[in-house]
């Protein structure tokens, strides 16, 4: 049917502009010029500053030809150049590419290779990485690979032996190319707010990592929505703990710069470096996955500075937080907002929102429903929990089991040249988590379960068939299944049930075990290690297909892994 406007006036420069995050920063830069930014150690800008080196970034991209279409990867953890990539490359046009620096070489190689980062910007800790990823490349090149232009982030809290191996093997130093750039650069917004604006990818789930590939407007939407949910207000103080290369830290990199807030930098998580941030920053906010919140909670007393002196308002994510955890959390004085999201969701996307009438409720309680996934964001249009086979909607009963679907404006564009990965994820009209939950009566969403064993390790996920993959590289294994295996600090790990090969001496199982261990540790991230090998034959159906039920209820029956290691 013909849909009628009331009027003929039609869209014009005076009233309508593409949504983008961008603007967040010079209107900071306005607003609030003197007011700090951002905090590093003994460095601290202004957001005046910060605005220049964001335009000096951008400037000096684009004159190594970096514009739209472009992709521009940073390598680094929570540091002042990687918050400051998240404007300065896309005032360009461009697509940042945040590489999570926990990956290994190999698979950072496939991520700058699958993207074509063109421009790679690397913290000196993690220059070797980046150096061995390339050359991973330009072996399978076949004489063709054409390098990045690697530009190295100098840390005066790193060993400065680093950076100068770095600038030896031809980097350039990261303020030595802001030097290139024009402060006063004149950037321009996008043209059209479904232009990409990053690029970030899965931790390899399935064969490969998938390119979730997110626009302006989704950026723009989420970057209010998420401090909105959580009653953040203008001059925030907000600390650094979610790493900014996970769904660009939540949108929070651009969301301060709309709320003129501080950040604060903390290179490396510790319960130490958060408790003294607090104190010494006055620190209001912090996202963290249960892993990092239960390092907090059980800190020595050495480590913390309680009574707190103020209310701490902590975001977490990444797994389900047990209600244990959270109600430690609320009796030490931080006042804890349960999310769940995807990359495919820039993040947040459903908030375990607080009503009134939980106040009454007994602590334990209150806990039990906090930890909960929730409601949707409000720039989530629709989110529901569906039959996998009908694709209808499941009872609000708590108990009845289905899908996971979101549709809306905070929904990826998709997955980079992976059209088959697109139309699975995309079904019906929907963003198709993969995730299992229940809808509960009072609308609330919770996960029972995750599909194709996705294991949640201290909020990262790990794929059971990759991790398998390595175990059947080891000369004594015959047979390898991983599943999730409960863990006292990481939520849950891998654990491996492995039966060797008949001509292996059986006799240590203990050195055994920690060779195959210590040969995970050498081809994978440190958090897709098996923290417990298993030995023994592997329960299997008629057809030969290994029963990975019958291996979680064993590992269950095994209990918690006692606080392990990363």
């Amino acid at each position: 049917m013909d849909i009628r406007e009331i009027d003929d006036l039609p869209k014009n420069a005076a009233n309508y502009a593409p949504l983008t995050p961008l603007w967040f920063l010079e209107r900071a830069a306005t607003v609030h010029p003197t007011r700090i930014a951002m905090v590093h150690g003994s460095r601290s800008y202004t957001w005046l500053q910060t605005y220049h080196r964001c335009r000096r970034l951008a400037s000096a991209l684009c004159k190594h030809s970096m514009g739209a279409g472009s992709i521009v990867a940073v390598i680094a953890p929570n540091i002042p150049a990687t918050y400051e990539a998240h404007f300065g490359i896309p005032m360009t046009g461009a697509v940042i590419n945040p590489v999570n620096i926990r990956l290994n070489a190999s698979t950072i190689a496939f991520l700058l290779g699958h993207s074509q980062s063109s421009i790679v910007i690397v913290d000196q800790e993690f220059f070797t990485l980046a150096q061995n990823s390339l050359k991973i490349m330009k072996e399978k090149s076949q004489g063709h690979f054409n390098p990045p232009l690697l530009v190295v982030v100098a840390d005066e809290n790193c060993d400065p032996e680093a950076l100068r191996y770095a600038l030896g093997q031809g980097a350039i130093e990261y303020e030595r190319f802001l030097e290139s750039g024009d402060p006063d650069f004149a950037w321009k917004a996008p043209q059209d707010e479904w232009q990409s604006i990053s690029l970030g990818y899965t931790s390899g789930t399935t064969a490969s990592p998938k390119g979730v590939v997110l626009h302006h407007r989704g950026a723009y939407l989420m970057s209010l929505s998420n401090p909105l949910v959580w009653g953040m207000n203008e001059g925030v103080v907000y600390l650094w703990t979610l790493p900014m290369f996970h769904c660009n830290g939540g949108c929070f990199t651009w969301a301060l710069a709309a709320l003129c807030g501080t950040n604060i930098c903390l290179r490396q998580v510790t319960a130490k470096g958060v408790y003294s941030a607090i104190v010494k920053h006055g620190v209001t906010h912090f996202c963290a996955a249960p892993v990092v919140l239960n390092t907090i909670v059980n800190a020595p007393s050495e480590d913390t500075i309680l009574p707190l002196p103020h209310v701490v308002h902590v975001m977490t994510a990444g797994a389900a937080p047990p209600p244990a955890l959270l109600l430690a959390l609320s009796r030490k004085g931080f006042r804890v907002l349960h999310t769940y999201g995807l990359s495919e969701t820039y993040g947040p996307s459903t908030i375990c929102t607080r009503k009134p009438e939980w106040d009454s409720l007994l602590p334990e309680t209150q806990a039990r429903l906090n930890a909960r996934q929730g409601v949707r964001s409000i720039t989530l249009e629709r989110l529901d929990v569906i039959n996998t086979k009908t694709g209808e909607p499941v009872p609000a009963d708590g108990k009845t089991v289905g899908e996971i679907v979101m549709r809306g404006n905070v929904v990826m564009k998709g997955y980079l040249k992976n059209a088959k990965a697109n139309e699975e994820a995309f079904a019906d009209g929907w963003f198709h988590s993969e995730d299992l939950g229940v809808k509960h009566q009072d609308g609330y969403i919770e996960i029972k379960d995750r599909s194709k064993d996705i294991i949640i390790s201290g909020g990262e996920n790990v794929s059971s068939v990759e991790v398998e993959n390595s175990l059947y590289f080891h000369p004594a294994v015959l047979e390898a299944s991983v599943v999730a295996r409960a863990d006292e600090r990481w939520g849950e790990s891998p654990c491996a049930f492995v039966t060797l090969k008949p001509e292996i001496d059986k006799s240590d199982e203990q050195r055994l075990a920690e060779d195959i261990i210590k040969f995970c540790k050498s081809r994978r991230p440190a958090y897709w290690v098996p923290k417990s090998v298993v030995f023994g034959p592997l329960p299997k159906t008629a057809t030969g297909k290994i029963q990975k039920h019958v291996l979680r209820t064993k590992a269950k029956q095994l209990g918690p892994v006692k606080l392990s290691k990363l």
